[in-house]
């Protein structure tokens, strides 16, 4: 069955159908196609467009049209052929109703039918992608609580910078989600818009009523200009990027993850029911669950660049290119979905090292920063602050010590110009937890701080 054969006089090509055909992709778009093809009809009637009799056989017809979909889908074979979804479900219910069933794609185009398809299935799958991602924040939050006054260095350069806690360190990665969250929570908003109605390119001369087939399937509103409607897939490439974004965030978690699990590092340890082993090194225990959510973060950019070429210069409106818009977007839902699934898991199975994030605070000096901030409060300016405190530094380096092994003799002999400025409260500021303790203002490690913001994040996944 095709939908356009009254211009041909002969048969297409075996070889060109199977070409053209979509269906093998396409095809789990079904109950969407269905779902919009019910209110599509209730409106024609609604209308007076149909009767009320060719309405309830319609529907009861794709009904039945349905249970046969679903029942390939739970068999994981499509026994028929078609040039697409939409051609197979009007060719189904035609077997099941008879020829009433062409009334169903009065005033509509597979244009407009597509858009809407897609919107409808986007819509759902954000919404699940949201649901995963507010549970691996809150994941974050739950670790984070357990790790208030763990201390551990913070880097720069992947050098020793300063001391924060596990747990800031923990919510730095649970900011860059909930940005993720809420970049996705904007770009529903230019999904969720109606589409039917702009038939192929310019809507129909039939009295149908856009509003209320919006309102019945749940979208905001009905969208404004029928050549855009058809060709667009914009709010295609903004989700793309979305999901590049957050598969860029979980290379980067994945990434620290790596590192802190070698013997150089050794902050964390992964339980034997997440990590896996080499075939001939008896003693590797390797981060694979890691390794390979690094490495989807390449699958899902190159998806996002694959739909941008396929638009690029694309003129208005619908051109059959855009049958290439789907297998990228199933792909990498599906990927960030086995991502979000598979990674709770994984977080629950590291065990912190905290003895050894303790005994690297001692390296790299990471309390020079507290020192220049303490000679700066005695009334020096900065710079020669940064200044006095680089040099004694160097006297450390030469003595082989930390900053917090140095008496506070020490201070006062190396710098005999300023010694009434070293006073006994010195050390106690350069101890590490009293470093983070002291840096209380919002955003910043101490616990007081972190406390807030994981409150601020917990509000945030928790308030839909």
């Amino acid at each position: 069955m095709k939908l356009w054969g009254g211009r041909f006089s002969a048969k297409t090509a075996t070889n060109i159908d199977s070409f053209n055909s979509s269906l093998k992709f396409d095809f789990a778009l079904y109950p969407y196609d269905i779902k919009g093809s019910i209110v599509h009809v209730k409106m024609l009637a609604r209308q007076d467009i149909i009767s009320e009799t060719d309405k309830a056989k319609i529907i009861a017809g794709l009904n039945k049209v349905k249970e046969k979909l679903d029942q390939a889908q739970k068999n994981n074979r499509i026994p028929w052929k078609a040039e697409d979804i939409h051609t197979l479900i009007e060719q189904l219910l035609t077997e099941e109703i008879g020829e009433i069933a062409g009334k169903m794609h009065t005033a509509r185009s597979r244009n407009d039918q597509v858009a809407l398809d897609i919107r409808l299935y986007l819509r759902e799958q954000i919404d699940i992608l949201e649901e995963g991602i507010k549970r691996l924040i809150l994941l974050f939050c739950q670790l984070a609580e357990d790790h208030l006054e763990t201390v551990l260095p913070g880097f720069t350069h992947l050098q020793p910078a300063q001391p924060v806690t596990l747990a800031h360190h923990l919510l730095a990665h649970a900011q860059r989600f909930k940005r993720d969250l809420e970049r996705l929570q904007d770009c529903r908003e230019r999904v969720n818009i109606c589409p039917l109605g702009s038939g192929a390119l310019a809507t129909t001369t039939f009295p149908i009523d856009r509003e209320w087939v919006a309102k019945e399937l749940g979208f905001n509103s009905v969208s404004q200009n029928s050549l855009d409607t058809v060709g667009a897939r914009d709010f295609l490439l903004e989700f793309h990027h979305c999901l590049v974004s957050f598969s860029l965030n979980l290379s980067s978690l994945a990434e620290e993850i790596i590192i802190w699990n070698s013997p150089e590092y050794n902050f964390i340890e992964l339980a034997d029911t997440v990590a896996t082993g080499s075939s001939i090194m008896p003693q590797k225990k390797n981060p694979d669950i890691a390794e390979l959510i690094r490495a989807k973060t390449g699958r899902i950019a190159g998806n996002y660049q694959q739909l941008a070429l396929v638009i690029k210069g694309l003129p208005l409106a619908y051109n059959k290119d855009l049958q290439e818009d789907k297998e990228s977007l199933f792909d990498s839902i599906a990927t960030i979905k086995e991502i979000l699934k598979v990674l709770p898991d994984f977080l629950q199975g590291i065990n912190f090292n905290k003895e050894k994030m303790a005994e690297s605070l001692s390296r790299g000096f990471l309390n020079a920063t507290e020192l220049a901030d303490y000679i700066s409060k005695q009334g020096l300016p900065f710079r020669q602050a940064h200044e006095l405190a680089g040099k004694a530094v160097n006297y450390a380096i030469a003595e082989n010590k930390d900053l917090t092994e140095l008496k506070l003799r020490d201070f006062k002999s190396i710098f005999p110009d300023h010694k009434e400025i070293f006073k006994a409260d010195l050390l106690e500021k350069l101890k590490p937890l009293s470093a983070v303790k002291n840096r209380h203002i919002t955003g910043g490690p101490a616990p007081a701080a972190v406390t807030k913001q994981l409150q601020g994040l917990k509000a945030k996944v928790q308030d839909k």
